[in-house]
């Protein structure tokens, strides 16, 4: 079923069956005695004859050739084809032979090509879905913090007002009164909370650095956990893409401290690695085994993984119980410079 080609120690072809007459184009009485050449491509023919001699000096009976990548061979109408091959020797009557056993590959090849370009268009997809959930939030955010806001904060000062020039209005206007204004005053923080919460301003109005100092603190008094920030380049300006990603892997990372880790310290550095962000977020927590199996209403590590992907980033998680856990993110910042 497979095609078998056979060549001698000067690599001619002495052999070649029925199934590689068909994978190559070529009828048996065409090829036997030529140079095993006309069936690879002009490029490889150095490396397969070096490759042919190494296998000889070696002595060893058989291996699979090309282990770590596709082969290429070569049809009679010039067309090009992956392959897969093993080759073996043999020495009779003083003479040696190698025969190579192949398998066509090329259906193979195009449904890996299919999927991999089925995986980017989906990556893409998901980065742009990303991106808008993102340009939404920011819109809403901005929204609840200048209308709504502004809004409330003008009734506070209207019942301010109301306080201070009907000071002799009836015992129930004035308690009334007391609680609008501190209902206004709870109200006004929620909708700065959740502004917060859906995108903070500062990471559009002031950049990354400012924005992660701010999501550190604001961490730290939410929690009781104590935590520390380091940059090495405050001044770092990516694109919105980017920063908003650094943002949240850190955001997310925090998060999960908190709720899992049971620690009490936890830092949070960033630096410029050559062509790449690197992140680090540490803390002194319990830690997991990380080859346990992810618990199913748990999503937290899961996103952070998600969000680095979509940059072609990659995320490493050290732990171990009792031992606290390190997360380590690499952002190539050619894919920044270039968005």
């Amino acid at each position: 079923m497979d095609p078998i080609v056979t060549v001698d120690a000067q690599q001619r072809i002495v052999a070649f069956n029925a199934a590689a007459e068909t994978a190559f184009g070529w009828s048996r009485g065409e090829v036997v005695g030529c140079m095993l050449d006309v069936l690879i491509p002009e490029r490889f023919r150095d490396r397969h004859r070096d490759h042919v001699a190494q296998f000889a000096r070696t002595g060893t009976t058989s291996r699979r050739m090309g282990a770590h990548a596709i082969i290429v061979g070569l049809r009679r109408d010039g067309e090009e084809f992956p392959i897969e091959a093993s080759i073996s020797q043999v020495t009779e009557h003083g003479q040696r032979f190698f025969t190579v056993i192949l398998r066509d590959v090329t259906e193979r090849v195009r449904r890996e090509e299919d999927l991999r370009r089925s995986r980017d268009e989906i990556q893409q997809l998901a980065l742009a879905a990303s991106t808008a959930r993102e340009q939404e939030k920011s819109r809403i955010a901005r929204e609840l913090h200048d209308e709504l806001g502004q809004a409330l904060t003008m009734m506070r000062m209207d019942v301010a007002w109301c306080k201070a020039n009907l000071a002799g209005a009836a015992p129930n206007a004035a308690a009334k009164l007391d609680r609008m204004e501190n209902l206004l005053k709870t109200t006004v923080a929620a909708a700065r909370r959740i502004a917060s919460d859906l995108r903070p301003l500062m990471l559009d109005d002031l950049g990354l650095a400012p924005a992660l100092e701010w999501l550190v603190q604001n961490m730290s008094q939410r929690t009781g956990l104590a935590c520390d920030f380091s940059i090495d380049d405050p001044a770092i300006a990516l694109p919105p893409t980017h920063s908003t990603a650094v943002f949240r892997i850190v955001q997310e990372a925090l998060t999960n401290i908190a709720k899992h880790a049971r620690g009490s310290h936890a830092a949070v550095a960033i630096r410029r690695s050559g062509e790449a962000l690197e992140i680090t977020i540490r803390d002194d927590g319990v830690g997991f085994p990380t080859d346990d199996p992810r618990k199913p209403e748990s999503f937290g590590l899961l996103g952070l993984r998600e969000r680095v992907s979509l940059l072609r980033g990659t995320a490493s998680i050290q732990s171990a119980p009792g031992a606290g856990t390190t997360i380590v993110v690499t952002l190539p910042l050619a894919a920044a410079e270039e968005a």
